[in-house]
């Protein structure tokens, strides 16, 4: 099938008048529906303007009688206070007594987080660890790492100044010892961690 002059013609008049591409499609005969919706809008005509509206195949509906909304709560004022518990007399009741709750600060979308706590911190302790094993580390290159050297990259890449560790490594893992304790985590601290 091809889109004659007087086809096209047709297409055009149909669609301004209303009709849907199915109808439009039936009436032309060898074309799909797909292939009207590809005409119309390659010819440009997707925004109907005149025309009466496709009749509905429907009863029509009466239209429902919206129920008002409630307005929204202003998003700047704080949370109202909650009312203070009766004094406990017992230190247990007073520890047992729950919290209440803070609420978080709304951010824009688009603006940087602000620093959260990390559940992952490293203990001053074993970075002293792992600077005392950097200063005895092999420095090795790319090319000469092998399964029994840590590959724990120090530095910059881009610098001449970047080696990797090159002591032997914990057995199942691609560190060393010291690196071992920063790469990886006990799961009790990632379950914990807040995000």
């Amino acid at each position: 099938m091809s889109w004659t002059d007087e086809r096209v013609e047709l297409l055009k008049k149909m669609w301004t008048e209303g009709q849907s591409a199915s109808q439009i499609a039936k009436e032309l005969g060898g074309v799909t529906r797909n292939a009207v919706i590809g005409k119309v809008h390659r010819l440009g005509l997707s925004n109907r303007t005149g025309g009466p509206a496709p009749a509905a195949t429907g009863p029509a509906k009466a239209p429902e009688a919206e129920a008002p909304s409630p307005a929204p709560e202003p998003a700047d004022e704080p949370a109202p206070a909650p009312e203070p518990a009766a004094a406990a007399t017992d230190p247990a009741d007073a520890a047992a007594a729950p919290t209440p709750a803070t609420r978080k600060p709304i951010i824009p979308a688009g603006q940087p987080l602000p620093p959260q706590p990390s559940a992952n911190e490293i203990s001053p302790e074993t970075l002293a660890n792992v600077r005392e094993v950097e200063k005895k580390a092999k420095r090795i290159g790319l090319m000469e790492l092998t399964e029994r050297t840590c590959k724990w990259p120090i530095g910059d890449p881009a610098t001449d100044d970047f080696w990797f560790c090159g002591l032997s490594v914990q057995a199942g893992k691609p560190y060393c010892e010291a690196h071992v304790s920063v790469a990886f985590q006990p799961m009790s601290a990632r379950r914990d961690r807040k995000r």
